[in-house]
């Protein structure tokens, strides 16, 4: 499997396939959500923490299948249900009034044998359904976690977000700043976006020296 990276940012900033960074934080993720034959009742649920690359695997899916790709927060009037494939992000964050909609699609998919792909940051079994039938079917659904990152993905990260605000990063950055910093996401893009802050305020170059003085700050 070629070397890819993931995780969530706006539509436009490199959401490819060949942007996927794969490791073990997130090898069995990208493994399921790229065989939707392969999931029970043609549904999978992704989840793992924000900027885990569920957006990301979301918009290879849905180059895959054709696929629809929706909003739980954001759902239109009528859902179609004539669509190759369907994906919905953030389930964990339907409002009410889409919990019926979401479950004639979801019988509608069955139906028809066309795959449901979610994503959300946490498990069915936590998502605030109040109707019975939605809420017994989204908790039948088979889950892939992406988990907190390994140091190949978390330096991967960090070069990524720094090229895709074009900055090249001097060799070696990537793997002084991932053992300093929280593992996770969220960290790896905090300190991205505080070494570009730091560099435009001081007309400094970003470089370990200048992660050194953020980081020595920070303690």
């Amino acid at each position: 499997m070629a070397d890819q990276l993931s995780f969530d940012w706006p539509t436009g900033i490199s959401l490819g396939p060949e942007d996927f960074f794969v490791s073990e934080a997130n090898a069995k993720a990208y493994a399921m959500a790229t065989t939707p034959e392969t999931w029970p009742d043609g549904k999978l649920v992704v989840t793992g923490p924000m900027g885990c690359g569920k957006s990301h695997l979301a918009r290879i899916f849905q180059g895959q299948t054709d696929g629809l790709l929706l909003n739980a927060c954001a759902l239109p009037e009528k859902l179609p249900h004539d669509a190759p494939s369907v994906i919905i992000e953030d389930m964990d964050r339907l409002p009410p009034e889409g919990e019926e909609p979401v479950f004639h699609l979801h019988n509608n998919l069955r139906a028809a044998r066309r795959s449901f792909l979610m994503t959300a940051q946490t498990p069915p079994s936590r998502w605030n359904i109040t109707l019975p039938d939605l809420a017994s079917r989204m908790q039948a659904t088979t889950i892939v976690q992406i988990t907190d990152p390994d140091d190949a993905l978390l330096q991967a990260l960090i070069m990524k977000l720094l090229t895709d605000r074009q900055i090249m990063p001097p060799p070696g950055l990537a793997a002084y700043l991932a053992p300093r910093i929280e593992r996770s996401f969220a960290a790896a893009a905090d300190i991205v976006e505080r070494l570009d802050a730091a560099a435009l305020a001081q007309g400094r170059p970003i470089n370990q020296r200048l992660a050194a003085t953020l980081l020595d700050n920070d303690g």
